[in-house]
C-alpha cells in the first residue's frame, strides 16, 4: 500500500548515495526504485535528475537530485528517537560522518539533512510533574551536543 503523504527530499546531487546510506542505518529499510528522468529538464539533460524512491524503517520516502533549489535547513528535521545510548551513538555517528554536530542532539548530514538523535525517555523528563528534576534535565540537554542518556538521568535524579 502506498502511503498518503510521502517526504520528499530535493538534494543538489548525491539523492541516490544519500538514500543508500539512510537504509544502511535503520532497520526495516530499503531502496524501492531508482530512476533517471529520460528527458531533458531544467535541471539537465536526459538521465541527469534521478528519483530514489525508498523506505526507512517502514516509513515511505522520495529523493530527487536535480540541482540547486531550496538548500535544506532547520525548518523541517527528522527526529529519530532512541532507546539507549546504542542506538543514539548508532544513528549519530552513522549520519554525522561527513556532517556537523550541532546543539541538543541536532546535527545536518554530509547532504545538508537536518536531524535530531534524541533518548525517548528525555520527553518524560521535561514532562515531569517534578518541574525542579524536569529543569535540571532540561538545563542539562541545553548543555549536550551529542545526548548522553546517563548524563541526562543522573541530572533528573539530582546527581550531577
Amino acid at each position: 500500500m502506498t502511503a498518503r503523504i510521502t517526504p520528499f527530499l530535493w538534494y543538489t546531487k548525491d539523492a541516490e548515495e544519500a538514500a543508500n546510506l539512510y537504509v544502511s542505518l535503520f532497520p526495516n529499510s530499503r531502496i524501492e526504485r531508482v530512476a533517471r528522468m529520460p528527458s531533458e529538464s531544467p535541471a539537465g539533460p536526459p538521465g541527469s535528475v534521478v528519483v530514489v524512491d525508498f523506505t526507512l524503517d517502514g516509513q515511505r520516502f522520495t529523493a530527487m537530485a536535480a540541482g540547486p533549489l531550496d538548500p535544506f535547513n532547520h525548518a523541517i528535521s527528522f527526529v529519530v528517537a532512541c532507546a539507549d545510548q546504542a542506538e543514539i551513538d548508532h544513528y549519530w555517528n552513522g549520519l554525522l560522518e561527513g556532517g556537523t554536530a550541532e546543539q541538543c542532539g541536532w546535527l545536518r548530514d554530509r547532504f545538508g539533512v537536518c536531524w535530531q538523535i534524541v533518548p525517548t525517555a528525555l520527553a518524560g523528563m521535561i514532562a515531569s510533574p517534578d518541574r525542579e528534576a524536569a529543569k535540571r534535565a532540561n538545563d542539562a540537554m541545553l548543555g549536550m551536543v551529542k545526548f548522553d542518556v546517563a548524563e541526562l538521568q543522573a541530572a533528573f535524579a539530582g546527581n550531577r
